[in-house]
C-alpha cells in the first residue's frame, strides 16, 4: 500500500462489480472536503516559502522547494504524515504531490525515500492511474527489495500491474511479496487470488488459509476463499464459508451504522 499496517482505506467498487481490494497506507476516518486543519486562510497564501514550516498541514506542498528550502530543515516523516493524512481525506491528487516531496527531501536511498515512494503509488492506484502507481513501486523496490517496505510494495504492485492487465507479471510480484515477508497477511492473500486468476485452486486455498491465520479475517478473504472451493467442486465447504463471509459482512455493515449513528 510505507509501514505495513500504516494504511487501508475503505474497498473501492471494481469494473465488474467486486469490489476492489486495499492498498497499504495509513487510512483516516473520513473527513469533509473543508476540514479547517487542511485549508488556507487569504493571508497564508502569501507567506514567504523561506520562513514556513514544511510539516504544517495548511502549508501547499509547491511552497517546498529546494530553492527554498534546505533538505536537512525538512521533518520527511511528518511530511508524509500529511500526505497520509490527505488520504484519509480522500484528497489523493495532493497525496501524490505530496508524496513525491516527500521522496525529494528524504536523503537518496534511504527508508524515508523509499516509504514516501510506496505511498505515492498507493495515492495513483486510488485514482487508478496504474502506470504511475507501477513507477512508484518500482522505484521504492530499487531502493531496496529486502526491507520492511519491500512486501507492501511488492504487494501493491502486484495488484497494479494486474489492472494493467499484466497478469503473468502479477502473480510473479505476489510471489516475491511473500517472500519478503511471510507473516504479511495482505500478501498471502494476493498471492491467493491471483493463483485462482491462474486456475491453480489447492494453493490459493491453502494461501487465503494463511492470510485468515495471519489475522486478515474479513469478509473479502472468504468470499474469494469460497470462490476458489466452489470451482474445486467442494460445494458444502464453499457454502459455509460464503454464510460465514455474508454474516461478517452484515456484521461491519451493522457496526458502521451504530457508529455513524453515534456522532
Amino acid at each position: 500500500m510505507s509501514d505495513e499496517d500504516r494504511e487501508n482505506p475503505e474497498n473501492t467498487e471494481r469494473a465488474d462489480g467486486r469490489e476492489g481490494r486495499r492498498h497499504e497506507f495509513s487510512s483516516g476516518g473520513g473527513l469533509d472536503e473543508d476540514y479547517e486543519e487542511f485549508s488556507l486562510d487569504p493571508e497564508e497564501l502569501n507567506a514567504d516559502p523561506s520562513q514556513v514550516d514544511p510539516v504544517d498541514t495548511r502549508v501547499i506542498t509547491d511552497l517546498l522547494d529546494e530553492r527554498n528550502i534546505a533538505k536537512d530543515k525538512v521533518d520527511v516523516e511528518s511530511l508524509v504524515d500529511v500526505g497520509l493524512s490527505y488520504m484519509g481525506i480522500n484528497r489523493f491528487e495532493a497525496a501524490t504531490e505530496t508524496f513525491q516531496r516527500a521522496a525529494q527531501f528524504a536523503a537518496e536511498d534511504s527508508l524515508e525515500e523509499q516509504e514516501a515512494w510506496v505511498n505515492k503509488g498507493a495515492a495513483h492506484a486510488q485514482l487508478e492511474e496504474w502506470d504511475e502507481a507501477i513507477g512508484a513501486y518500482e522505484e521504492a523496490l530499487r531502493i531496496d527489495d529486502s526491507s520492511e517496505h519491500a512486501a507492501s510494495a511488492e504487494t501493491n504492485l502486484a495488484y497494479a500491474l494486474h489492472e494493467s492487465g499484466r497478469t503473468e507479471q502479477a502473480l510473479e510480484h505476489a510471489e516475491r511479496a511473500v517472500e519478503a515477508d511471510p507473516r504479511f497477511p495482505q500478501a498471502w492473500y494476493n498471492r491467493g487470488f491471483f493463483l485462482v486468476e491462474r486456475g491453480l485452486l489447492e494453493e490459493a486455498v491453502n494461501a487465503f488459509d494463511n492470510a485468515i491465520r495471519l489475522g486478515m479475517r474479513n469478509s473479502e478473504v472468504l468470499e474469494e476463499k469460497a470462490r476458489a472451493l466452489d470451482e474445486l467442486g467442494r460445494d458444502e465447504e464453499a457454502e459455509e464459508v460464503a454464510e460465514r463471509a455474508e454474516e461478517m459482512r452484515k456484521q461491519a455493515e451493522e457496526e458502521m451504522v451504530e457508529e455513524y449513528g453515534e456522532r
